[in-house]
């Protein structure tokens, strides 16, 4: 593969990067990243993705832009109002880099569709705002092999953490079962500061790229806590996989992606672990 004098000129400062080089933005033109949610973290994991070359963007998501979500998803604009996101999305992200091949999925995520859905990607991006789809998320890409990076958002917090399989606790092993209705309240009750979504997305851009270089430290076996307040990142270590857990546990009970165990509960897009409250 030879860069033509516009991508040389493009990706100039990633191919005098050590680490990165040629070499590195050829894995990356060459990688297929699904990105689920076109929101508040996914609008930012979608931009800088696009931005440093991946090869093809998957962007899944089924609602539509609504003006509330303009004060924190920046890939959408006030005229995108009414419409997709992964059509506002897509198009913003061919106009940053049209050397990106996107694929759209304007459906709900479901037990139903995901196995399928991930199955082509090197590397899945959790960029949604309820549990529920989280631990969906989790479940499927710890069956299927998949590596991901979750987020989780609220307030004035936040945290990452990724898993790539065979290294580390996964995101159930953590966090364990879906919470209740009414254990958290919702997002649009517990408001989230817009500036925060963007800092996580971007953690996840990171850590995705890093997966497909080969290059640095993931967060697995540990989770990145962001109190923006106070101006505060700590890292949690988690080393041990939880020999609970459901799925990737020694008695594991979940070895299929069955719609009963993902009950939409609505809930707001952050979960502190009692780790990292104890640490604070």
């Amino acid at each position: 593969m030879a860069f033509t004098k516009d991508q040389l000129e493009r990706y100039s400062r990633h191919i005098i990067l050590n680490g990165v080089g040629v070499s590195g933005q050829k894995k990356l033109l060459s990688s297929k990243v699904l990105v689920i949610g076109a929101g508040g973290l996914g609008a930012p994991a979608l931009m800088y993705l696009a931005a440093c070359g991946i090869g093809t963007l998957g962007i899944a998501d089924n609602d539509k832009v609504d003006l509330s979500n303009l004060q924190r998803q920046v890939i959408h604009g006030t005229s995108d109002v009414g419409r997709l996101k992964v059509e506002s999305a897509q198009e913003r992200v061919n106009e940053i880099n049209p050397d990106v091949t996107t694929v759209v999925y304007p459906e709900r995520i479901t037990a139903d569709n995901i196995m399928e859905m991930i199955q082509d990607y090197d590397f899945i991006v959790d960029g949604v705002d309820n549990f529920a789809t989280k631990f969906l998320i989790n479940d499927a890409c710890v069956l299927a092999g998949k590596p991901f990076c979750h987020a989780g958002v609220r307030g004035f917090y936040g945290q990452v953490m990724t898993y790539v399989p065979g290294q580390g606790p996964c995101y159930r092993c953590v966090f364990e079962e879906i919470p209740e209705p009414g254990e958290m309240d919702s997002c649009s009750q517990a408001g989230v500061l817009g500036t925060m979504p963007g800092i996580l997305g971007s953690l996840q851009a990171m850590e995705t790229q890093k997966y497909l270089l080969g290059k640095g430290e993931l967060l697995t076996g540990k989770i990145l806590t962001v109190d923006a307040w106070q101006m505060r990142f700590r890292t949690v270590s988690i080393k041990e996989k939880n020999r609970d857990c459901r799925v990737c546990g020694e008695h594991a009970d979940i070895d299929r992606m069955d719609p009963e165990n993902y009950k939409d509960t609505a809930v707001c897009e952050i979960e502190k672990s009692k780790e990292g409250e104890k640490n604070e």
